[in-house]
């Protein structure tokens, strides 16, 4: 940035494991500067004080301050959708973490709210803007796999183990069917991205080891409107593994990560097979995916670039999340088109 530009000013809601997250990643940037913390829970607001940030108790303190272009949402699910829309009406553009509601009707009122109101609205899938994930988006949209016939993607670790009991994250009503709101979440909105709007969804939750209300192995069946079909799986106490398997008539394409997106370390693996010729492997560096989302964001509110993840597939993914948690009740096959 040079003396002349002005930075992109924004307050972060929530200091949580996110709200840190993303401050941390922030700090020095070149062009997004953090102006506060909105944080209610005076446990918190030492650590806030430490890094030198103004901080708010309470969001409506800083929807009416004219230098703030934006306010990025890392709160807890339910207040999801009157947060955005607070912001919306404000004038205030909006970058929400996933997921951006907990049903088709709170994601479509959001989505209302801000194209009403002119603002943009972000989403948390920053593994949209993973190098290996743009290579395998960018070798589906140039036909490379041939007839695109099944997929399968996991999401699994155990960062979460230790929550409080009784904590929002273990509650059914509030982060439903498992794993979803945490990881799978993610899954679901990359196939969305890859294979367009699903049809059909299976889907079966299980408690095996955490006695959380909500479980803590999630498996999901899809069916596509375009033809192919998708499996996943997200689990909760296990050992951290992310994987994304793409099948082709032509090619298979298998992406595997050594380290969440929270954390940077090791390598992607980027795999390769055809027929009749030894599987290749490109190797990508582990990198910053949440800044390049928040980077697309910022650049979207400025007029820019387009924002990569449509108002639509946001909505889509939570019409996908909200079927997983009704059909995980008893195992039974949910269309879309009911939701």
């Amino acid at each position: 940035m040079t003396d002349s530009e002005v930075p992109f000013k924004i307050v972060i809601a929530g200091f949580g494991w996110w709200g840190k997250h993303i401050t941390t990643r922030l700090q020095n940037h070149d062009s997004i500067k953090v102006e506060g913390i909105v944080e209610p829970f005076e446990a918190n607001h030492k650590a806030i004080d430490d890094l030198g940030l103004r901080r708010f108790d309470d969001l409506s303190e800083v929807v009416v301050l004219d230098e703030i272009d934006a306010i990025i949402l890392t709160t807890p699910n339910p207040l999801h959708e009157e947060q955005v829309i607070l912001c919306a009406k404000a004038g205030k553009h909006v970058f929400c973490e996933k997921p951006l509601g907990l049903t088709a009707a709170s994601a479509r009122r959001s989505v209302a709210a801000c194209r009403e109101a002119g603002v943009q609205l972000g989403i948390g899938h920053e593994r949209r803007f993973e190098p290996a994930m743009l290579a395998l988006r960018s070798a589906l949209e140039n036909g490379e796999l041939g007839t695109v016939m099944h997929a399968e993607a996991a999401f699994s670790h155990d960062k979460l183990i230790n929550v409080p009991k009784g904590d929002w994250r273990t509650s059914k009503s509030v982060a439903p069917a498992a794993g979803m709101t945490a990881m799978g979440i993610h899954l679901s909105d990359l196939l969305i991205s890859f294979f367009g709007r699903v049809e059909t969804v299976q889907a079966m939750t299980a408690s095996r080891s955490l006695g959380w209300e909500t479980g803590d192995v999630v498996t999901v069946q899809l069916g596509f409107e375009a033809g192919m079909t998708a499996s996943f799986s997200a689990v909760l106490h296990t050992p951290h593994f992310i994987r994304m398997h793409v099948f082709g008539s032509d090619k298979w394409i298998e992406v595997l990560n050594d380290s969440h997106p929270d954390t940077p370390d090791g390598i992607v693996r980027y795999l390769t097979a055809q027929t009749g010729k030894d599987v290749e492997q490109t190797e990508y560096a582990w990198a910053d995916a949440v800044t390049a989302n928040l980077e697309a964001f910022a650049a979207a509110c400025q007029g820019q670039a387009p924002y990569p993840i449509t108002p639509e597939e946001s909505v889509h993914n939570i019409e996908v999340l909200e079927a997983i948690a009704i059909s995980a009740e008893d195992r039974r096959t949910v269309q879309i088109k009911e939701i």
